[in-house]
């Protein structure tokens, strides 16, 4: 059930950490990667790490905020393959100023990259879906999805729409058997939070809330990507998952 032999998955915002991560993960399971991101020379290392599962990989320069760069590569992929069976729409910014002197320009990047870009994307690969009558669309969502946080206030707009549309999208498109699911992961050991991490008192604040005891690893949302991609799923629909050592929960 968890096979993943012969799928195609796109993977955006796949050169390090999270992204990184889970394009590794489907190929151990047997998927040919896609992978997409603005750092393109840091694609040379995912692009390794999936060649040594004995996947295929094509890796390109992508900025997730320029659609007709992105419909040239999904319609490309289309061409090459016929279909796109997983998508993972990975690709995310963030940016930490107090909301009264958080700027429009701020704003509007975030927002841009997190959400609106999430929906292109799903869209433009949901319409290759709807035509093969099957498909797996996870979108990563976040803590910020149910908490507001502190001096993140687009990031947290950003990803609790990323929430949302991941329901309305499963209401629209669950009868064309394209299952759309979130993961939400907690506090994660990657660049993006690395001034978290460099925060010893904001570091001990976090940690201590969290059961596990410890951040997330980018290898810890192995298992869940390749569930929310495999047939496991195939009744699940429309669901946010947490992947936070239990953050939620306590």
């Amino acid at each position: 059930m968890f096979n993943l032999q012969n799928k195609i998955a796109l993977v955006s915002g796949a050169s390090r950490g999270l992204g990184q991560g889970m394009a590794v993960g489907l190929a151990e399971a047997g998927a040919d990667i896609i992978a997409l991101s603005t750092n393109y020379k840091n694609l040379t290392t995912t692009a390794q790490h999936v060649k040594n599962t004995g996947q295929n990989i094509l890796t390109y320069s992508c900025d997730v905020n320029n659609y007709e760069q992105v419909d040239s590569i999904i319609a490309e992929v289309k061409s090459k393959f016929g279909r796109i069976d997983i998508l993972v729409n990975n690709a995310g910014t963030t940016h930490r100023t107090p909301a009264a002197d958080y700027s429009d320009q701020d704003w509007l990047a975030v927002i841009n990259t997190n959400l609106n870009a999430t929906f292109h994307i799903c869209r433009e690969v949901g319409k290759i879906m709807i035509d093969q009558k099957a498909g797996k669309i996870i979108n990563i969502a976040s803590l910020l999805s149910f908490q507001g946080g502190v001096m993140v206030p687009a990031y947290a707009a950003s990803k609790g729409g990323v929430m949302q549309l991941t329901k309305a999208l499963a209401n629209e498109w669950g009868k064309y058997n394209i299952q759309v699911n979130a993961i939400a992961p907690g506090y994660f050991a990657t660049e993006l939070t690395q001034p978290l991490l460099e925060d010893d008192q904001r570091n001990d604040q976090i940690t201590v809330r969290i059961p596990a005891g410890r951040w997330g690893k980018p290898e810890d949302l192995k298992g869940t990507v390749v569930y929310l991609a495999s047939s496991a799923s195939d009744y699940v629909n429309g669901h946010i998952l947490l992947v936070d050592g239990g953050w939620m929960a306590r």
